[in-house]
């Protein structure tokens, strides 16, 4: 896979937290009729674009779609992702200081340790430690 979409509630924002927050590098920023094409990607995995999409009634969307989409969004419901990092502990403390909204610190589990994060639109993110093999 080289591309995968993240839903958001404003792209503006989304862009932001990505780009400033997450530290995410721009791969694409271009006008695409009256919408945006934007992706980015983690620092270090640059053949894997994020297309941050709005949420918007036209090509895609339906206005009885898009209302139900903005919803589950918003609740946190309709995906998540994993990220990995070489330090869960040195990362968890500098996007924490950046303003990223963790609703669980670094926590061993039977699998790894992990933080948990959301975006700026409620889209929720597992956030985990590399491990070495």
């Amino acid at each position: 896979m080289t591309h995968t979409c993240i839903y958001v509630l404003n792209q503006e924002s989304a862009i932001d937290f990505y780009t400033n927050k997450l530290g995410f590098k721009v791969i694409t920023d271009a006008p695409m009729g009256n919408a945006r094409w934007f992706t980015c990607c983690p620092p270090d995995q640059t053949e894997f674009e994020i297309t941050l999409m709005p949420i918007t009634e036209g090509m895609v969307f339906t206005p009885e779609t898009a209302k139900a989409m903005v919803e589950l969004v918003k609740k946190g419901t309709f995906g998540f992702g994993v990220f990995k990092c070489k330090n869960v502990f040195a990362t968890y403390e500098e996007l924490k200081a950046k303003g990223v909204e963790f609703s669980k610190a670094p926590t061993k589990e039977f699998y790894g340790v992990e933080a948990l994060f959301k975006d700026d639109s409620g889209n929720w993110f597992s956030l985990g430690q590399i491990e070495s093999k």
